[in-house]
């Protein structure tokens, strides 16, 4: 009985360190791993700047889109919708039909122009102002200056609108210049487009030069693979260490990416400030966020772990002990 309970014993203790002992085993692999990659300095600097610079640029276009789709916010909720009344609507009229558009959920501000108000500006702009002082009677109607939310500045909800303000017994038409709102759109589009192929294709070299560069060590480390495999490793054990120098290029590479980004933005920051104020605008170039750099890392992380996965995959199964 108690020979039973000494079984149950040491296979308790068994289990116990076969559970400590996988993540001891992972970390010591990582750290030498880590120790492999640090040994050939110039070989690691050199592949963790090209990943550096591959991950910068889809990232850098990620940051310009991010903007850029800032301004076409910011310009498409600020598209006014201009609305000329009749003739024969009285001034009154004219401030009663603004209040009544300013309860519309669709609109964001509403300004009213009078038709002497209109005549006056017309006056100061036009350079017709003596000729204009013979007229027997105001020609121009009184204006409304319509500007919708956020949400109903978008091209299809603009025009929408427009429409229904149109509706208005004292409008007599409405104007809307949806030429440019279309036009702005198709660019951010573009821009998103390209972003994500570029993206694509710079995604692929970084798993190839991740996979080359594992190839290498793998091919460098070919005898003592063997030995390994002659002694009885498994593959899996051999490939381990293979696996996190994928991602600590991956970290590295990351890195050097969230870096150059953060600069390139402070850089340029300075720049697009003094543009900005010279067209009197408070545009601010924004950065990435703290969870976009956590993404961009794990985004590399996850790079480098499928090149050297690919990369050992295919070479250490080829490596087999011979006998001499």
């Amino acid at each position: 009985m108690s020979s039973i309970r000494e079984k149950d014993s040491q296979d308790g203790v068994s289990l116990k360190q076969k559970i400590t002992s996988v993540p001891l085993r992972h970390l010591q692999q990582a750290i030498g791993s880590l120790g492999d990659v640090w040994r050939t300095p110039f070989t690691t600097f050199m592949t963790v700047l090209v990943l550096g610079i591959s991950l910068t640029l889809p990232a850098t276009l990620h940051l310009f889109v991010k903007n850029a789709n800032s301004v076409v916010a910011q310009w498409g909720s600020a598209s006014e919708i201009t609305l000329f009344l009749k003739l024969t609507v009285s001034d009154d009229d004219g401030e009663k039909l603004a209040a009544r558009i300013r309860l519309y959920p669709e609109v964001s501000e509403v300004t009213f122009i009078s038709k002497a108000q209109a005549l006056n500006d017309f006056k100061e702009n036009s350079g017709f102002g003596e000729a204009l002082a013979y007229l027997n009677k105001n020609p121009l109607p009184a204006t409304l200056l319509v500007t919708p939310t956020k949400r109903a500045g978008q091209t299809q909800a603009a025009s929408e609108l427009l429409n229904k303000l149109e509706q208005e017994r004292e409008v007599d038409q409405g104007k809307l210049d949806l030429e440019w709102l279309t036009r702005l759109e198709a660019m951010a589009r573009l821009l998103e487009d390209i972003v994500l192929a570029v993206a694509l294709l710079l995604c692929l070299s970084v798993i190839l030069i991740i996979g080359n560069t594992i190839r290498l060590a793998i091919l460098n480390q070919k005898d003592a693979i063997a030995v390994m495999k002659l002694v009885g490793a498994t593959d899996n054990f051999i490939q381990r260490p293979f696996m996190y120098a994928g991602v600590w290029y991956g970290i590295l590479g990351g890195l050097v990416a969230n870096i150059t980004i953060f600069t390139l933005a402070h850089y340029l920051s300075g720049a697009m400030t003094e543009l900005t104020e010279l067209y009197q605008s408070s545009f601010k170039l924004q950065t990435l966020s703290f969870g976009e750099n956590m993404s961009l890392m794990a985004f590399a992380i996850i790079l480098g772990l499928i090149g050297s996965y690919l990369s050992v995959r295919q070479h250490i199964k080829a490596i087999e002990p011979t006998a001499d």
